[in-house]
């Protein structure tokens, strides 16, 4: 798992909205993802580019909560110029929508260098959570990230996120219902989500699960959340302030998991070996890296006190 902290909610907010960044800057969210791509109309993208920019910078010295932008896709033609403009306010990291291979990463990388020295930010401190789902052709190249980061390891260190999402892939694929009658996902959605969590696992990055769209069903979410964490997931995405407090409480760890922890690491202390033993059954390395996890997803250093 990266180093950085475990952002367990990413709230979307218009980028062109003052009221609506003002309330994301309230909802408690762990990230806002500022949004230049698809709340955004192309023709007002430099009224936004500007209005992004100076949110940004506002909130340098004050903000509680993460700030990324999500910049249009490499594809577009409009990345270079939202990227330019948006940079010099420091944003956290960069959301990439729309990618289709690694090679696209990599281009998106060697583009921030440049923007980076010119703005006197060190080389390779703007983050990235990459939307890999999008197009049939990303989809595809999700498992081959592993391996390409081994080799281009300056633009693997950038990765914070993998995410996945289904109403582009739908429409490439002229699907207009994504589940079945009973709910589940149809299987190329199933694939989907299942490829995002694997490669974020083989990165050591946050798999961050997608949007839940019916934003007034919190009944809904608060079942999707919860299976998304037992799953896996580190967190998930957000496009309401409603839905932040529900995808905080499936994503932290309970007081009942973090004494469970807790009497792991005690007991592999005790022990001075590889295995030690909890509740009568056999315990090893495994726990005790599940046991970590825990705790640092809860904030708590594995010898804090309670």
């Amino acid at each position: 798992m990266s180093a950085t902290p475990v952002l367990r909610s990413l709230l979307f907010v218009p980028g062109d909205s003052e009221r609506k960044l003002a309330r994301g800057l309230g909802s408690g969210a762990d990230a806002l993802i500022v949004d230049l791509e698809d709340s955004v109309d192309p023709r007002r993208l430099p009224a936004a580019r500007a209005q992004v920019l100076e949110f940004l910078q506002a909130q340098v010295e004050r903000a509680t909560c993460e700030l990324w932008v999500r910049v249009n896709a490499l594809s577009s033609g409009r990345l270079y110029e939202d990227v330019t403009a948006v940079l010099p306010g420091r944003p956290a990291g960069l959301v990439l929508p729309k990618v289709d291979s690694y090679a696209d990463i990599e281009r998106i990388a060697l583009t921030l260098e440049a923007i980076e020295g010119g703005h006197g930010l060190a080389i390779g401190s703007t983050r990235l959570i990459v939307i890999g789902t999008e197009t049939p052709a990303g989809l595809l190249a999700l498992g081959q990230y592993p391996q390409a980061a081994a080799t281009h390891r300056a633009c693997a260190r950038r990765l914070a996120g993998l995410t996945w999402g289904m109403e582009d892939l739908s429409a490439a694929l002229g699907v207009r219902a994504q589940r079945g009658p009973d709910g589940s996902l149809r299987p190329v959605f199933e694939q989907a989500r299942t490829t995002c969590l694997l490669a974020a696992a083989a990165l050591g990055i946050q798999a961050l699960d997608g949007v839940f769209g019916e934003f007034r069903d919190g009944e809904g979410l608060r079942r999707e959340a919860e299976q998304a964490r037992a799953d896996g997931f580190t967190g998930k995405l957000a496009i309401h302030p409603d839905q932040v407090a529900l995808i905080h409480a499936a994503f932290t760890p309970s007081a009942e998991e973090i004494e469970w922890a807790r009497r792991v690491l005690a007991a592999f202390e005790a022990a001075g070996s590889g295995v030690a033993a909890l509740d009568g059954r056999m315990i090893d390395q495994p726990h005790r890296v599940l046991a970590l996890r825990i705790l640092s997803r809860a904030g708590i250093g594995p010898g804090a006190s309670a």
